[in-house]
């Protein structure tokens, strides 16, 4: 099932759930919060919702899709679909599926206050996930939710208009102040615990900002007396020849079988020790490692090990570590503005701008070819990074709450150009439409360790 498939699925189940509510608690507004594993977690804005409730929606939804019922909606010069749900016109940016019996796969979880809407599985979409309490990524969703309920800030257009009253730079200060304050308080942490923790390992799916992050934690570290010491985990993959095959038979440098384990397992164990370690130096152009030794490492004990990768959170990378010596950080833009009671911004979209844009800017990669990895780069998130993300010690939200508005102008001009006749117009026209609710502002005063100057340019850690 495509990524464009898959929106649309999910669309129609969300207008089922609209209508059900609607139906069962007419004096109530249903609140489309955020994206939580295969679903959404969704809340009435004034009621909580007992476990009874949630199934009594759950089974009048289940009726919706038996009913096999037409989803009527029309498309406007907008790019907006407007459709009709029970005598109510609902907009969305993506288009329902024709009927509803197509919706077979879905599961509703009480999740108090709300529930939350479970749908297929993405890369097996006749499945639904078994379900585990995302307890940490829950936590770091409503912390974002209470500190935008701070500043009184919940909608995009409470973003837009303090941008068209010339406020732009006070959302700046207050985006990269939050995130100063957080990584201060993660490196502070890290300190508390520095008699055990000797590695710090990082994970995060694509364009979550890992690398700046990695980068201002680092000086955080600094300013607390201890001294980061970066290892690669580029520099242990196999020769191609002994790189695993994906199931198109295509090298899959993805899996974690791409990587020499019992040599990275043997050299932390080494250098937690006190031990010398001679870490290889891999040649990306032969597809082998080098002949030529990459760095000697030493850890004194003012020195921590900074790793960073997709794999960073998998038990199996380090098993011979102890739990104590390990700081586990799952860095993700977990933007949560939304563009009214109904719309979310998905996050994955949000991650898909930002690598649009790095992607042109940094690696000469068009944005049809990035559109085209995407689908890719989702598999290999949905199997290597999200099954793990609860094993991290602490989550760090990379979205800043301006940063589609800054973005617009820098990915407008590489979408705009996409014709038709290209595979995923469909997808650049749907990402226009999406940014369209966010007006534009200049990032020139952006300080140049901000995340967002990983993908549009001027960091101050670009090499």
């Amino acid at each position: 099932m495509s990524e464009y498939t898959i929106r649309r699925y999910r669309q129609s189940l969300i207008l089922g759930l609209i209508e059900v509510v609607k139906t069962l608690f007419p004096a109530e507004q249903l609140k489309i919060s955020h994206s939580i594993l295969d679903g959404v977690y969704c809340e009435l804005e004034n009621s909580l919702l007992s476990i009874r409730e949630v199934q009594k929606i759950e089974a009048h939804l289940q009726n919706w899709v038996l009913a096999d019922q037409t989803i009527p909606y029309e498309s406007r010069k907008d790019h907006l679909y407007h459709c009709q749900i029970d005598n109510h016109e609902i907009i969305t940016i993506y288009p329902p599926l024709d009927r509803t019996g197509t919706l077979k796969y879905f599961r509703l979880i009480h999740f108090p206050p709300g529930f939350i809407l479970l749908f297929p599985n993405a890369n097996q979409p006749q499945t639904i996930s078994p379900f585990i309490p995302p307890e940490k990524l829950t936590s770091t969703f409503s912390e974002t939710q209470r500190w935008l309920e701070n500043i009184h800030l919940s909608k995009v257009q409470d973003v837009n208009s303090i941008i068209a009253t010339k406020g732009a730079q006070d959302l700046i200060y207050l985006a990269e102040a939050l995130h100063e304050k957080k990584i201060s308080s993660i490196a502070d942490r890290i300190f508390e615990q520095r008699r055990d923790v000797r590695v710090i390992l990082i994970s995060g799916p694509s364009s979550s900002g890992k690398t700046t992050f990695a980068q201002r934690l680092s000086t955080q570290l600094r300013v607390n007396g201890l001294r980061p010491v970066a290892l690669s985990l580029d520099n242990y993959f196999l020769t191609r020849e002994e790189t695993p095959l994906d199931a198109s038979g295509q090298l899959d440098f993805e899996s974690l079988e791409a990587l020499d384990l019992p040599l990275l397992d043997a050299h932390l164990k080494a250098l937690i020790k006190g031990a010398d370690v001679e870490t290889p130096l891999f040649d990306f152009v032969s597809g082998r490692r080098s002949p030529t030794t990459g760095k000697l490492l030493h850890l004194s004990s003012d020195e921590i090990l900074v790793i960073e990768g997709i794999h960073a959170l998998n038990p199996r990378l380090a098993p011979s570590l102890e739990q104590n010596q390990m700081f586990k950080i799952y860095v993700s833009a977990l933007f949560q503005l939304n563009i009214d009671a109904y719309t979310r911004v998905p996050t994955t979209q949000v991650r898909l701008i930002r690598r649009l844009i790095r992607d042109n800017k940094f690696r000469g990669i068009n944005p049809e070819r990035t559109l085209a990895q995407w689908e890719s780069v989702r598999r290999g998130e949905n199997s290597n990074i999200f099954p793990y993300q609860e094993e991290a010690n602490v989550m760090f939200n990379s979205s800043l709450l301006y940063e589609l508005n800054a973005l617009r102008p820098h990915v407008e001009r590489l979408l705009i150009p996409i014709t038709p006749e290209c595979s995923h117009y469909n997808t650049a026209v749907h990402l226009l439409t999406l940014l369209s609710f966010f007006n534009p502002m200049d990032t020139s005063t952006v300080p140049f360790n901000s995340i967002l100057r990983e993908f549009v340019g001027g960091s101050t850690y670009e090499n």
